[in-house]
């Protein structure tokens, strides 16, 4: 599984140490977003790099996050197709992937994050990748769960446009932004679909 990591500048001295983490997983990580040494990427740019990572199917998920979470989550829920979830601990980690089965997660890097933050991110990612996503939980209750997920897709495609239309007419200066951040161009540009 590809993985973006797309930190935005309020928690980049976060970076190095969700990705590490990450790296933990076995998966194939890309650390596009602001790193520890350089960006200064907004949660609204980086929700827009999610939608478009995940979009372009560059991504397969991306993990990013902000000072509380909440704005990079808020920002990435706007794109079509980015079903993207809070999450401050394994537990979390581990319904949101069992029960909604998404492909963006938002972590809080700033708020809360202290004493063995390090030990949380790699119990989260441990938890978050531990089983297939989407089996539901408790068990009995699997088909109602994946039910509604497929539901939550139609409602995205009805609720949103198009993914081309929402390129065509973003503001541009936000656009540039996203796409001027050479770690992720190069990324899209190898692993995107136009």
């Amino acid at each position: 599984m590809r993985i973006a990591l797309i930190n935005e500048v309020s928690s980049r001295d976060k970076n190095p140490l969700v990705l590490k983490a990450l790296q933990k997983t076995g998966n194939e990580i890309f650390n596009v977003g602001c790193t520890a040494d350089e960006g200064s990427l907004t949660y609204i740019q980086t929700g827009l790099m999610a939608g478009i990572a995940l979009n372009t199917g560059a991504a397969d998920f991306v993990v990013g996050g902000c000072g509380t979470g909440q704005g990079f989550l808020m920002s990435a829920m706007q794109y079509p197709g980015v079903f993207c979830g809070l999450i401050l601990n394994s537990l979390d980690a581990w319904l949101f992937s069992q029960i909604n089965g998404g492909n963006c997660i938002s972590l809080a890097l700033n708020k809360g994050f202290g004493w063995a933050g390090d030990i949380n991110l790699d119990y989260i990612f441990e938890k978050l990748f531990l089983d297939p996503p989407g089996r539901g939980y408790p068990l009995h209750r699997a088909e109602s769960q994946q039910a509604s997920r497929k539901l939550l897709e139609e409602i995205s495609k009805t609720t949103h446009g198009s993914f081309d239309e929402i390129m065509k007419n973003i503001d541009a200066a936000t656009l540039e932004a996203v796409m001027n951040h050479k770690p992720f161009k190069e990324f899209i540009d190898s692993y995107g679909k136009t």
